[in-house]
Parts: structure tokens; C-alpha cells; sequence
């Protein structure tokens, strides 16, 4: 509220004096149209400008650029096939079902393939940002469902890029709290380079 009153008093300020008061923030966008994961680097396709320092301030804090990138809503990414995985999670040690796209077919709506190697950043809205090869990202679903809900912000979300450990030998052999170390849960960002 204290941000619309000062944004408004500015406006009127602004007018009084004759000056065109000129915004560079962007309208808040439709909870169906918000953004939710860019992708950014060696990318074939893409549909938004170069990075932001004022209206992208996460990315700006976390040493993040770009001249180009691919931004995708949750909608998006519902339309691609989602799977579900089941893995003994590190925080609670009990099974739990994760759901959404592989990353693979999320990186292909950038025209990334794995024609091209490439390595991957993964960024998480608490600054945690693994690099994992091309190789290894057909291991990788991008979760938008923890147990049949949601993630959300201050819990796992927006999205979590993560494995199903329990099924893959050479990390389910490993301790539970080293099993998820190249999974950021808070997904907001990857970086093909």
C-alpha cells in the first residue's frame, strides 16, 4: 500500500510540475501470464528482451546476464508431459510425489538440444546454483506439484529442478542428504552454456 501511495503522490507531483511521469516497471501481469522460469544463453528460440536490471532484480542479485532468453508461464509448461517420480525426499526422509515436464522437453521449447553440448546452471531464488551437464539433465523433471499441490514460493517453489534419486544407482547409494545436490528447489532460472 505505502508503494502505491508514494508511486501515486509521485505521479502527482510529477503532473504539477508539467512532467510526464514515465514508469519503467512493467504492469503486473495476469496470475495465468506471470513468469515463471526464463531460460537464458545458447538459445535457438527466443521471446522476451535482454536482462533488466531494474525489473529483474533477482537475476540482477545473483550476477545473472544476458542478451537474450526464453520466458515460459506455468502454462506452458503444463502443456508439455508431465511425469511423476517418487524419491525419499532429504528433508523429511519419506517418499513423496514430485510432478512435472522433464527438463528436456522444457529446454526444446528454447530450441535446445542435445545436438548442441551444452552445460546447464540452475538457479534457485535463495542464490543455490548447481551446473550439471547436458548429459546428465534426462535425469531432470522441472516440479510443479509436491504431492497433488502446488509448489509455491517459501516452500519449494516457484519450480524444482530434481531426480528421482531412489532410482538411479549411483545416487541412491549414496547418503540421503547427498542425493539432491545438483537439485534446486525455488527454480527460476537456467543458464545454457
Amino acid at each position: 500500500m505505502r508503494r502505491q501511495f508514494l508511486t501515486n503522490s509521485f505521479s502527482l507531483l510529477l503532473g504539477a510540475t508539467g512532467m510526464a511521469a514515465q514508469s519503467t516497471f512493467a504492469a503486473p501481469a495476469k496470475a495465468d501470464q506471470q513468469v515463471i522460469l526464463t531460460l537464458t544463453g545458447a538459445l535457438d528460440r527466443t521471446n522476451r528482451p535482454k536482462m533488466d536490471g531494474v525489473l529483474d532484480q533477482l537475476m540482477h542479485k545473483h550476477g545473472i546476464q544476458f542478451e537474450r532468453a526464453f520466458s515460459l508461464r506455468l502454462a506452458d509448461l503444463e502443456k508439455l508431459p508431465a511425469l511423476t517420480i517418487n524419491p525419499t525426499m532429504e528433508y523429511d526422509a519419506k517418499v513423496h510425489q514430485l510432478k512435472g515436464p522433464a527438463l528436456l522437453d522444457v529446454l526444446n521449447l528454447a530450441g535446445i538440444s542435445k545436438a548442441r553440448p551444452a552445460r546447464l546452471l540452475l538457479h534457485g531464488i535463495d542464490g543455490y546454483s548447481p551446473e550439471i551437464s547436458f548429459d546428465k539433465a534426462h535425469n531432470f523433471i522441472v516440479a510443479t506439484h509436491l504431492d497433488g499441490q502446488l509448489l509455491a514460493v517459501g516452500g519449494f517453489g516457484p519450480l524444482f529442478a530434481i531426480v528421482d534419486a531412489d532410482r538411479i544407482p549411483e545416487l541412491a547409494q549414496k547418503p540421503l542428504p547427498q542425493r539432491f545436490a545438483d537439485c534446486p528447489w525455488g527454480l527460476y532460472c537456467i543458464e545454457v552454456v
